[in-house]
């Protein structure tokens, strides 16, 4: 079996190793005797939402997402149409804000974005930055944000998780990041997959589902990654 695994705009989206998401995705794939095939997509190139397993869009700066949000309207029904038929998305930083309605700009000026997820995002005074510890369902996720943008979540749309320790989303409800159907949007830079490989499998998982698998995933050993994970946990929360 393998997976059709895509980063989108790896050349203009690629802050604070988010790259590393896309290795840890194929590593783990790779051990399992699942061939991920990577595709890398830019500006102007034609896409296949559809024919997608994953979906990966990383950070970038206020001048790049003003480039890449005329190139990706271009694909918003076809983007829709796929998230509402399951496809797995992870966006991180600037990509999980241009899911959302608009970005309103310290200028004042707003820029429109996909409205995929009824989200929003105003710039703050100050950047939001740091390492992040956020509770899913009983669980952890690790990671470091870097942002000045504030988002704020729709009534219905629900966060990713609870934060434990950091700002999340805007500093002020304590929430980070949103859960859409298979799309997973968070602040959280690092890279993510790689300190957290519960998620990583999560979406390994859902992207085999929607293609028609129930087989669990087999199991691996990932003693190391949960000794990391848990001792930046415990200095973090000490």
């Amino acid at each position: 079996m393998n997976l059709n695994i895509c980063h989108l705009y790896p050349d203009l989206l690629d802050l604070y190793g988010d790259r590393g998401n896309i290795l840890a995705l194929a590593a783990r794939c790779r051990w399992r005797g699942i061939e991920p095939v990577i595709q890398q997509a830019s500006l102007g190139e034609d896409l296949d939402f559809m024919g997608m397993d994953i979906l990966f869009l990383g950070g970038g700066s206020d001048r790049e997402q003003g480039l890449l949000v005329q190139d990706l309207m271009r694909h918003e029904k076809e983007l829709r149409k796929a998230i509402e038929n399951g496809l797995v998305v992870l966006a991180i930083c600037g990509g999980y804000q241009m899911l959302g309605r608009d970005y309103q700009m310290a200028n004042g000026k707003i820029l429109q974005f996909l409205g995929i997820i009824d989200i929003w995002t105003i710039a703050g005074e100050k950047r939001l930055i740091g390492n992040v510890v956020v509770e899913i369902n009983g669980k952890t996720l690790v990671g470091f944000e870097n942002h000045s943008g504030k988002t704020y979540l729709g009534e219905g749309v629900t966060p990713l998780g609870k934060v434990l320790f950091g700002n999340g989303n805007n500093g002020d409800d304590g929430e980070e990041g949103v859960r859409y159907r298979n799309v997973f949007g968070t602040y959280l830079h690092g890279p993510l997959l790689p300190k957290n490989p519960r998620l990583a499998d999560l979406l390994l998982e859902l992207a085999l589902k929607r293609r028609g698998s129930d087989d669990p995933l087999t199991e691996l050993d990932d003693s190391l990654e949960e000794l990391a994970h848990q001792a930046m946990v415990k200095r973090l929360m000490k």
